[in-house]
C-alpha cells in the first residue's frame, strides 16, 4: 500500500480565554495531532489504500498519552517512526486575544531530526508531509536530503519555521534566512497570508514573489486566507496532476505556464475555533492530491475540512468528526478524554 510519511511534533496545548465564560484552561493534544487526524479522515474517505507513517519524536513524559492518541487512528500502519526522547515533550500555552489572534508560549525540548536519522525513514514512504510545528523538525540540510530520499512529492507547511522563540518562550514572526533554499526542498509549500507577507518583505506585491518562486522545483505555493478561503500559484502541470513525477535532479524541465486561483469558503462557523485549522487544511489538501484530485478540488476539500474543524474542540475524536458530514458535537468530551486531563 502507498505510505504517507508525516513529519511534525505532538504538542500538549493549554488553551486560555478561547471560550467565552470559561475560566479554567482547556488541556488537549495539539500540533501535528490535528494533521494526523485530518489525514486519517481524508485517507479513510478516499479508500484508495494510502496509509500513514508518523515520523515524530515524543518526550518520554508524554509517550504513553501519545500512543493512546496514535492508536486511535485507523490508517496508521506502524509506529516505527515514533521515537521516544529523554527531553520533556513540547507544550504550548495559547492565550486567545480575540477570535483570530492569540499568543503562543512554548516550553519543552524535543529535538529535530538529523539527516542521518530522517533519510532511512523517508525512503520507506511514497510521499512526505512536513509540518513545522516546533519550527526545528528538520534543518536545511535534512530538508534537502528528505526531498532526495522521498519517492514522491514532499509537501511542507512552513508555519513555525517562520516563528522565533524568545527567552521567555513567547513566539513571534521572524524573517526566514535562505528562504529560496528552503522552498527548493519541497514540491508544494503552504503559508498563511501573514507568512507570505513576511517572506515577501521588500517586494511591492507578495504575490509577485509567489509567481517568481513557482516553477519546475517548487511547483505550487498555497496560501490560506482565514475566513476568506485559500489561494494558490502553481505550474499548469501541477495544477492538473499534483502527484505526477517531478523532474529528476539535474534534469532541465521545460518552462510551464503558471496558474493562479482562489477558493471561497462556505458560510463561516459561528463562534468557530481556529486552533488547528491550518494543519487540518494542509493534511487534507495533500491527501486529496495523493488520491488523484487536481489542485483546485483538493484546495476546496481542504477548505471544507478546515471549516468543519472550526466547529470542533481538540484533536482527539477529530478524525471521526471529519468523516461524518452530519457529526454532532455531543459526546465529544468523552472521546477527547483519551488524551486530555
Amino acid at each position: 500500500m502507498p505510505r504517507l510519511g508525516i513529519v511534525g511534533t505532538m504538542v500538549w496545548d493549554t488553551i486560555r480565554a478561547r471560550d467565552v465564560g470559561r475560566e479554567e484552561p482547556v488541556e488537549e493534544w495539539g500540533g501535528i495531532a490535528y494533521a494526523l487526524a485530518a489525514a486519517d479522515a481524508a485517507a479513510a474517505e478516499a479508500g484508495d489504500g494510502w496509509t500513514l507513517f508518523p515520523i515524530l519524536k515524543i518526550g518520554k513524559d508524554m509517550r504513553e498519552a501519545a500512543d493512546l492518541f496514535l492508536g486511535g487512528l485507523e490508517r496508521v500502519d506502524s509506529l516505527d517512526g515514533v521515537w521516544t526522547v529523554t527531553e520533556p515533550n513540547n507544550r504550548v500555552e495559547l492565550i486567545y486575544l480575540d477570535d483570530a489572534r492569540r499568543s503562543e508560549k512554548l516550553t519543552g525540548g524535543v529535538p529535530g531530526w538529523t539527516r542521518e536519522e530522517l533519510v532511512p525513514l523517508a525512503r520507506s514512504c511514497d510521499a512526505v508531509y512536513v509540518n513545522f510545528i516546533a519550527g526545528w523538525e528538520v534543518d536545511l540540510p535534512a530538508a534537502a536530503a528528505l526531498r532526495t530520499a522521498a519517492k514522491g512529492p514532499v509537501y511542507a507547511d512552513l508555519h513555525s519555521l517562520m516563528l522565533g522563540v524568545g527567552a521567555d518562550g513567547v513566539r513571534s514572526p521572524r524573517p526566514l534566512d535562505d528562504w529560496r533554499a528552503w522552498l527548493s526542498c519541497f514540491d508544494v509549500v503552504q503559508l498563511n497570508e501573514e507568512e507570505l507577507g513576511t517572506l515577501a518583505a521588500g517586494w511591492e506585491d507578495p504575490w509577485a514573489l509567489a509567481a517568481d518562486v513557482v516553477g519546475p522545483v517548487t511547483r505550487g505555493l498555497l496560501v490560506t486566507l482565514g475566513e476568506r478561503g485559500a489561494a494558490w500559484v502553481a505550474t499548469r502541470g501541477f495544477w492538473k496532476a499534483p502527484t505526477d513525477p517531478r523532474p529528476q535532479p539535474g534534469a532541465v524541465a521545460p518552462a510551464e505556464a503558471l496558474v493562479s486561483g482562489k477558493v471561497e469558503p462556505e458560510a463561516p462557523v459561528a463562534g468557530g475555533d481556529p486552533t488547528g485549522c491550518g494543519d487540518v487544511w494542509g493534511a487534507t489538501c495533500f491527501v486529496k492530491m495523493l488520491s488523484g484530485g487536481d489542485l483546485e478540488s483538493s484546495v476546496r476539500a481542504a477548505t471544507h475540512a478546515a471549516q468543519r474543524n472550526a466547529g470542533f474542540r481538540g484533536a482527539s475524536g477529530l478524525g471521526e468528526y471529519l468523516r461524518s458530514e452530519t457529526g454532532l458535537l455531543t459526546g465529544r468530551a468523552g472521546r477527547r478524554a483519551r488524551g486530555s486531563t
